[in-house]
């Protein structure tokens, strides 16, 4: 992702070596910017931050109990309790979300 490479200049950390191109800097996963002289122009992408959260649609639901599974024993499996609506799981897993 494009935001990924929105790094400040001194906070870069170098990717290549001297005199890489950008195809080849990009090539290894890296990002390119020949905008400021003396710092890195081949520099490591920023982290991916993730979250997990609770899916807001029911039908996205993927079921993550059993019938009739308390909201207690459902979240010490770490998922999601929602008692609603029926004819989907109400102890769901939670969804990884990239920010």
């Amino acid at each position: 992702a494009r935001c990924q490479c929105k790094v400040a200049p001194r906070e870069r950390s170098n990717c290549g070596h001297p005199g890489i191109t950008a195809e080849e800097c990009r090539r290894a996963g890296c990002c390119f910017s020949a905008s400021v002289p003396g710092v890195p122009w081949c520099f490591t992408p920023k982290q991916r931050r993730v979250r997990k959260v609770c899916p807001t649609d029911a039908r996205a639901r993927v079921n993550c109990g059993f019938p009739g599974i308390t909201a207690e024993q459902c979240e010490k499996r770490g998922c999601c309790f929602v008692s609603h609506p029926a004819g989907v799981p109400w102890c769901f897993y939670r969804r990884t979300v990239t920010e």
